[in-house]
């Protein structure tokens, strides 16, 4: 069965909208933010995904008969409800961040600018696939990040369903993995997977020494003109499978004349000491051009340390550590609602990390030259009312000031010319209609990259990284402020007979 992921929503989504409905609230004009309030693993930011399938599943909305909406509505006090949504196509706006964007706690992701129902019902499926995305994509940062060596996913096997191993594929691609496994992914992104063999073929020719030297031979011939690598740990990695893969390869004429490559891969063991003594025999051999591939459930802890042991590997392969984004695999995209019919709302919490920032925002970029390093290095990310003072001064380039949101002495002041920015959040869908600009895989990749870039070396790191500047305009905090104190008044005052 064929879903339209439009509907893979929660039923409260459409019991609020059929009291929005039938109170006459469907044409209320909505704002809702979404974002997340922690990074992973206490990164400082994490690695945006996932957009285009968004702006794909809102396309979807209204593309079904009522009788679609009478399996999960059924009840005959539902049926003009139903007749609504039969009909009901987007006809907001939507702004997105571009996908391989870096993103900071509470920053808007996507901004959803719609009539209410339209844009409460988006809520479940957006997280859905939003969630997924950007758990992966931010996970391939940071093991990417654990090495200059290029990193391959290859975690179908362990994704969660199908979906979520060819989707996941593509955000580990645009969080800095070199290459896929997954045959679909390459697929719809005009991009090679990868892949060699399994222990499964080299035991099909019998449990034998010789059984893998002619599993080897087998391989070559049948896979000339390609990227040659061969699994020697089925038996015994020192003492035959490397002696068989140079065996191998000498028989065919694969040498280091080779165009299109050639190498072995490591699967189990102590890969750091495996990879130094296979190095030692593959070079004293005359094949100092053969690569050494990794696998074996690695992440980017692992890789820092092979790194620092001095292991001779020259390319990761990492599975479920990314496919599931293992050491946390719940991301914490929320959707929240900011402004409605013109109005800033907010959700007041006892936990200070859930309070929200209202109205209708926009999120900038500060890049200045560094003269130490000679380089343009982004410095701060201001995050404002739309039309707001501190937004119209970042916009016509004048001086302008943040301050930290924990520590108000702390403050930063950006001098007239000496700064450029760029807004984080573009527009995707304007009155209804799709306008979002289309990237290639790679070209997603190396926008991730270049913004990366951008960032210092200690804000990059894995451990401890320096913290990012992050702040929000004095407007928006002083709206945020005022509605705070308007509803603990309110409290305060309040009581029943």
């Amino acid at each position: 069965m064929e879903h339209n992921w439009a509907y893979c929503s929660d039923k409260y989504q459409y019991t609020m909208g059929k009291s929005f409905f039938e109170c006459g609230r469907q044409d209320e004009m909505a704002v809702f933010n979404m974002f997340y309030r922690k990074a992973p693993e206490n990164n400082n930011w994490a690695v945006c995904s996932g957009t285009d399938e968004v702006i794909e599943m809102i396309s979807a909305l209204g593309t079904e008969d009522e009788s679609y909406f009478e399996k999960f509505l059924p009840s005959e006090e539902y049926a003009p409800f139903r007749k609504y949504l039969s009909t009901m196509k987007f006809t907001g706006n939507v702004w997105a961040m571009r996908e391989g964007e870096i993103v900071f706690p509470n920053q808007p992701i996507i901004i959803v600018e719609a009539p209410l129902i339209q844009a409460q019902v988006l809520e479940t499926p957006m997280l859905c696939i939003m969630n997924h995305q950007m758990a992966v994509a931010t996970k391939a940062s940071r093991v990417s990040r654990a090495t200059e060596h290029p990193v391959s996913e290859f975690g179908s096997r362990r994704a969660h369903g199908p979906w979520a191993a060819t989707y996941g594929a593509k955000a580990a691609i645009i969080g800095g993995c070199a290459s896929t496994s997954n045959i679909l992914a390459g697929m719809d992104n005009n991009v090679p997977s990868t892949g060699t063999m399994a222990h499964s073929f080299v035991t099909s020719y019998g449990s034998s020494v010789e059984g893998e030297h002619k599993a080897f031979c087998d391989y070559i011939r049948t896979h000339k003109g390609e990227n040659l690598i061969l699994l020697i740990d089925t038996y015994d990695t020192l003492k035959c499978g490397v002696l068989n893969a140079v065996r191998a390869f000498r028989e065919n004429g694969i040498d280091d004349n080779y165009p299109y490559g050639y190498g072995i891969r490591l699967d189990s063991g102590d890969l750091a000491y495996l990879s130094i003594k296979v190095r030692q025999i593959l070079d004293a051999h005359g094949m100092k051009g053969c690569k050494i591939f990794a696998t074996n459930s690695l992440d980017e802890y692992l890789i820092t340390d092979l790194e620092r042991q001095g292991a001779k590997i020259d390319s990761y392969g990492v599975g479920d550590a990314i496919a599931t984004s293992k050491a946390e695999p719940c991301f914490g995209n929320v959707y929240k609602l900011v402004q409605i019919d013109g109005e800033p709302v907010l959700k007041r919490s006892e936990d200070t990390i859930k309070l929200i920032n209202p109205g209708f925002q926009v999120t900038y970029r500060i890049i200045k030259f560094d003269e130490d390093k000679k380089c343009d290095l982004s410095k701060v990310d201001v995050t404002c009312l739309r039309g707001d003072d501190t937004a119209r001064k970042i916009e016509t380039g004048e001086e302008f000031t943040v301050y930290d949101q924990e520590d108000r002495y702390k403050y930063k002041t950006f001098e007239k010319g000496s700064y450029t920015f760029r807004i984080l959040q573009n527009q995707v869908i304007k009155d209804g209609v799709d306008c979002h600009v289309h990237y290639t895989l790679d070209e997603k990749r190396a926008f991730y990259k270049d913004t990366l870039l951008h960032l210092s070396p200690s804000e990059r790191r894995l451990i401890n990284p320096h913290y990012f500047k992050v702040d929000i305009s004095e407007e928006l905090r002083a709206l945020k402020l005022e509605i705070l104190e308007r509803i603990n008044a309110q409290i305060r005052e309040f009581k029943i007979d």
